[in-house]
């Protein structure tokens, strides 16, 4: 899962890098309107936590024209503006979610996972494939009953393919869901990170469909 933190207050910015990373989340930080607006529009993200007030363009004017750009991702409103007519207008603007500072980190991370199962189209919290279950607001994983620790790049590939089981993720796609903007990444890295699942939670869950990517399924 990868989140776009829009955050022009630079101590808070590396706050919620700190507490989305540490829950296995890659994040990209952008320091005003007109870099998030660039990330948003060129780069793939599960989710976005947007400031409302922005040097070079507001907040407010970036969700609009993402909105404009039909840009669907999620996008979580985490201001100090806590006014109902600021709530309204944020929402009217397109916001899926809207928090007011201070928060709590724990807080924040669940939302975010909130929004993006709702984005896949997963009511329940609770996802199940086979053997393999999947908390979906704490971001937990079991397999036959029994925790199962992976990396953070396991965990966001895992959690790719199981918010979208029995659909094919592509590997672009995946590779966009692992690592961050600035980060080095390569095909090969993914064939690593697959194989090392398929050690943990059994081969025949992740299938390989050539040329296109993976799929997960139930044993």
């Amino acid at each position: 899962m990868r989140i776009l933190v829009v955050e022009d207050d630079s101590a808070l910015a590396a706050e919620l890098s700190r507490t989305l990373r540490s829950e296995n989340l890659a994040v990209d930080l952008a320091v005003d309107g007109e870099e998030g607006l660039h990330l948003a529009t060129t780069e793939h993200y599960d989710a976005m936590v947007l400031d409302l007030g922005l040097a070079k363009m507001d907040g407010i004017a970036l969700l609009r024209d993402c909105r404009e750009k039909e840009l669907t991702l999620p996008v979580l409103i985490l201001t100090a503006r806590d006014s109902w007519a600021d709530k309204v207008t944020g929402f009217r603007a397109g916001a899926d979610d809207y928090m007011t500072k201070p928060f709590l980190p724990q807080e924040l991370t669940m939302r975010l996972r909130a929004l993006v199962r709702r984005a896949n189209g997963h009511a329940a919290t609770r996802l199940a494939c086979g053997r393999l279950t999947y908390d979906a607001q704490l971001g937990h994983f079991e397999l036959d009953g029994l925790a199962l620790r992976l990396t953070a790049f396991e965990w966001r590939v895992l959690s790719a393919l199981m918010l979208r089981k029995g659909v094919v993720v592509e590997r672009r796609e995946l590779l966009e869901r692992v690592y961050e903007y600035d980060a080095d990444s390569d095909s090969n890295s993914l064939d690593v990170i697959i194989g090392r699942l398929r050690r943990k939670i059994g081969a025949e869950m992740i299938e390989t469909v050539r040329g296109r990517g993976y799929r997960l399924g139930p044993a």
